[in-house]
Protein backbone atom coordinates (compact mmCIF):
# COMPACT_ATOMS: atom_id res chain seq x y z
CA UNK A 1 0.00 0.00 0.00
CA UNK A 2 1.10 3.33 -1.11
CA UNK A 3 0.89 5.62 1.51
CA UNK A 4 -0.20 9.50 0.21
CA UNK A 5 -0.41 12.56 2.07
CA UNK A 6 -1.92 15.72 0.49
CA UNK A 7 -1.20 19.33 0.96
CA UNK A 8 -3.53 21.83 -0.80
CA UNK A 9 -5.60 24.81 1.13
CA UNK A 10 -8.71 24.66 -1.10
CA UNK A 11 -10.84 22.24 1.25
CA UNK A 12 -13.37 21.22 -1.65
CA UNK A 13 -10.41 20.24 -3.76
CA UNK A 14 -8.05 18.59 -1.23
CA UNK A 15 -10.99 16.14 -0.02
CA UNK A 16 -11.97 15.56 -3.85
CA UNK A 17 -8.74 14.60 -4.42
CA UNK A 18 -8.51 12.62 -1.37
CA UNK A 19 -11.80 10.85 -2.41
CA UNK A 20 -10.68 9.68 -5.94
CA UNK A 21 -7.20 8.35 -4.74
CA UNK A 22 -8.88 6.43 -2.21
CA UNK A 23 -10.84 4.17 -4.37
CA UNK A 24 -7.21 2.98 -5.85
CA UNK A 25 -6.78 -0.12 -4.43
CA UNK A 26 -3.20 0.54 -3.88
CA UNK A 27 -3.23 4.28 -2.48
CA UNK A 28 -4.04 5.16 1.22
CA UNK A 29 -4.62 8.84 2.08
CA UNK A 30 -3.46 8.72 5.53
CA UNK A 31 -3.12 12.86 6.04
CA UNK A 32 -3.90 16.21 4.58
CA UNK A 33 -2.78 19.41 5.67
CA UNK A 34 -3.63 23.29 4.63
CA UNK A 35 -0.50 24.76 4.63
CA UNK A 36 3.08 24.48 3.71
CA UNK A 37 4.26 24.64 7.36
CA UNK A 38 1.19 21.66 8.79
CA UNK A 39 2.70 19.66 5.84
CA UNK A 40 5.98 19.89 6.65
CA UNK A 41 5.74 18.85 10.10
CA UNK A 42 2.86 15.86 9.07
CA UNK A 43 5.79 14.82 6.33
CA UNK A 44 8.60 14.97 9.11
CA UNK A 45 6.25 13.04 11.35
CA UNK A 46 4.10 10.42 9.30
CA UNK A 47 7.20 9.62 7.25
CA UNK A 48 4.07 9.13 3.76
CA UNK A 49 5.53 7.78 1.24
CA UNK A 50 4.32 10.67 -1.25
CA UNK A 51 2.93 14.10 -0.76
CA UNK A 52 0.55 15.90 -3.55
CA UNK A 53 1.78 19.42 -3.13
CA UNK A 54 0.31 22.45 -4.37
CA UNK A 55 2.46 25.20 -4.89
CA UNK A 56 0.29 28.41 -3.94
CA UNK A 57 -0.31 27.75 -0.09
CA UNK A 58 -0.53 29.54 3.14
CA UNK A 59 2.79 29.92 4.99
CA UNK A 60 5.22 28.40 3.05
CA UNK A 61 4.73 27.52 -0.63
CA UNK A 62 4.93 24.33 -1.52
CA UNK A 63 8.25 24.79 -3.73
CA UNK A 64 9.47 25.99 -0.10
CA UNK A 65 8.74 23.29 1.41
CA UNK A 66 10.18 21.27 -1.24
CA UNK A 67 13.68 23.03 -0.69
CA UNK A 68 13.51 22.48 2.85
CA UNK A 69 12.81 18.45 2.62
CA UNK A 70 15.82 18.34 0.11
CA UNK A 71 17.91 20.61 2.99
CA UNK A 72 16.87 18.22 5.79
CA UNK A 73 16.66 14.94 3.88
CA UNK A 74 13.81 12.59 3.53
CA UNK A 75 12.28 9.35 1.92
CA UNK A 76 8.92 10.98 0.70
CA UNK A 77 8.68 11.24 -2.59
CA UNK A 78 7.28 14.62 -3.11
CA UNK A 79 4.81 15.53 -6.65
CA UNK A 80 3.90 19.15 -6.98
CA UNK A 81 0.61 20.04 -8.79
CA UNK A 82 -0.08 23.38 -9.78
CA UNK A 83 -2.33 25.55 -11.93
CA UNK A 84 0.59 27.85 -12.74
CA UNK A 85 3.32 27.04 -15.53
CA UNK A 86 5.74 29.58 -14.15
CA UNK A 87 8.93 29.53 -15.38
CA UNK A 88 10.68 30.34 -12.29
CA UNK A 89 8.91 27.51 -10.39
CA UNK A 90 9.32 24.51 -12.54
CA UNK A 91 13.28 25.58 -11.74
CA UNK A 92 13.49 25.51 -8.44
CA UNK A 93 11.29 21.90 -8.29
CA UNK A 94 13.62 20.58 -10.13
CA UNK A 95 16.39 21.53 -8.00
CA UNK A 96 14.71 20.34 -4.88
CA UNK A 97 14.36 17.51 -6.43
CA UNK A 98 10.90 16.81 -6.78
CA UNK A 99 9.40 13.16 -8.03
CA UNK A 100 6.66 14.99 -10.65
CA UNK A 101 5.99 18.30 -11.10
CA UNK A 102 2.67 18.26 -12.63
CA UNK A 103 -1.39 20.45 -14.10
CA UNK A 104 -3.82 20.15 -11.75
CA UNK A 105 -5.85 19.72 -14.78
CA UNK A 106 -4.70 15.81 -15.38
CA UNK A 107 -6.97 13.19 -14.62
CA UNK A 108 -7.21 11.01 -11.58
CA UNK A 109 -6.48 7.67 -13.32
CA UNK A 110 -2.96 10.06 -14.39
CA UNK A 111 -2.28 11.25 -10.88
CA UNK A 112 -2.75 7.78 -9.61
CA UNK A 113 0.07 6.62 -12.08
CA UNK A 114 2.18 9.49 -11.70
CA UNK A 115 2.45 8.24 -7.34
CA UNK A 116 2.99 4.82 -8.48
CA UNK A 117 5.80 6.00 -10.68
CA UNK A 118 7.26 8.24 -8.44
CA UNK A 119 7.47 4.68 -5.96
CA UNK A 120 9.66 3.71 -8.96
CA UNK A 121 11.65 6.31 -8.66
CA UNK A 122 10.69 7.88 -11.91
CA UNK A 123 10.12 11.65 -12.41
CA UNK A 124 7.04 13.14 -14.37
CA UNK A 125 7.17 17.03 -15.39
CA UNK A 126 3.88 17.99 -17.38
CA UNK A 127 5.35 19.36 -20.98
CA UNK A 128 3.43 22.54 -20.98
CA UNK A 129 5.08 23.24 -17.66
CA UNK A 130 9.10 22.17 -19.61
CA UNK A 131 7.94 24.07 -22.51
CA UNK A 132 7.53 27.63 -20.40
CA UNK A 133 10.33 26.95 -18.30
CA UNK A 134 12.63 26.54 -21.97
CA UNK A 135 10.90 30.21 -22.79
CA UNK A 136 11.47 32.16 -20.36
CA UNK A 137 14.67 31.40 -17.86
CA UNK A 138 15.13 33.31 -14.74
CA UNK A 139 17.68 36.66 -15.45
CA UNK A 140 18.37 37.61 -11.71
CA UNK A 141 21.26 35.88 -9.97
CA UNK A 142 21.22 34.43 -6.41
CA UNK A 143 22.42 38.13 -4.99
CA UNK A 144 19.59 39.64 -6.99
CA UNK A 145 16.68 37.49 -5.63
CA UNK A 146 18.34 38.04 -2.19
CA UNK A 147 18.01 41.93 -2.04
CA UNK A 148 14.43 41.60 -3.58
CA UNK A 149 13.56 39.65 -1.03
CA UNK A 150 14.65 41.97 1.53
CA UNK A 151 13.00 44.80 -0.80
CA UNK A 152 9.36 42.56 -0.68
CA UNK A 153 10.12 42.94 3.08
CA UNK A 154 10.03 46.92 2.94
CA UNK A 155 13.71 46.97 3.79
CA UNK A 156 15.17 50.40 2.67
CA UNK A 157 19.10 50.26 0.80
CA UNK A 158 20.55 51.14 3.78
CA UNK A 159 19.23 48.54 5.96
CA UNK A 160 19.87 46.16 2.97
CA UNK A 161 23.35 46.85 2.67
CA UNK A 162 23.76 46.47 6.60
CA UNK A 163 21.99 43.69 6.44
CA UNK A 164 23.94 42.32 3.33
CA UNK A 165 27.46 44.18 4.57
CA UNK A 166 27.56 45.69 0.70
CA UNK A 167 27.77 49.37 0.93
CA UNK A 168 24.37 51.67 -0.15
CA UNK A 169 26.23 52.18 -3.54
CA UNK A 170 26.14 48.55 -4.38
CA UNK A 171 22.99 47.74 -3.38
CA UNK A 172 21.65 50.83 -5.41
CA UNK A 173 23.52 49.18 -8.55
CA UNK A 174 22.15 45.90 -7.90
CA UNK A 175 18.75 47.63 -7.63
CA UNK A 176 19.09 49.00 -10.53
CA UNK A 177 20.56 45.88 -12.70
CA UNK A 178 17.26 44.28 -11.50
CA UNK A 179 14.96 46.56 -12.49
CA UNK A 180 16.44 47.01 -16.11
CA UNK A 181 16.43 43.07 -16.20
CA UNK A 182 12.76 42.74 -15.29
CA UNK A 183 11.68 46.03 -17.20
CA UNK A 184 9.95 46.93 -13.98
CA UNK A 185 9.43 50.62 -13.50
CA UNK A 186 10.09 50.77 -9.77
CA UNK A 187 11.31 48.37 -6.98
CA UNK A 188 7.95 47.42 -6.17
CA UNK A 189 6.50 46.70 -10.17
CA UNK A 190 10.58 44.46 -9.94
CA UNK A 191 9.11 42.57 -6.75
CA UNK A 192 5.44 41.93 -8.28
CA UNK A 193 6.93 40.56 -11.65
CA UNK A 194 9.68 38.33 -10.63
CA UNK A 195 7.09 37.09 -7.81
CA UNK A 196 4.63 36.47 -10.77
CA UNK A 197 7.62 34.50 -12.92
CA UNK A 198 8.35 32.46 -9.33
CA UNK A 199 11.40 34.03 -9.91
CA UNK A 200 12.09 34.61 -6.32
Amino acid sequence: MIRVMIAEDQRLLRGALSSLLELEEDIDIIAQASNGEEALKLIQDLQPDVCLMDIEMPIKSGIEVAEELKRIGTACKLIILTTFARPGYFERAVKADVAGYLLKDGSSDELADSIRNAMKGKREYAPALIHASLKASNPLSEKEQQILRLIEEGMTSKEIASTLYLSQGTVRNYTSDIINKLYAKNRIEAVSIAKGKGWM
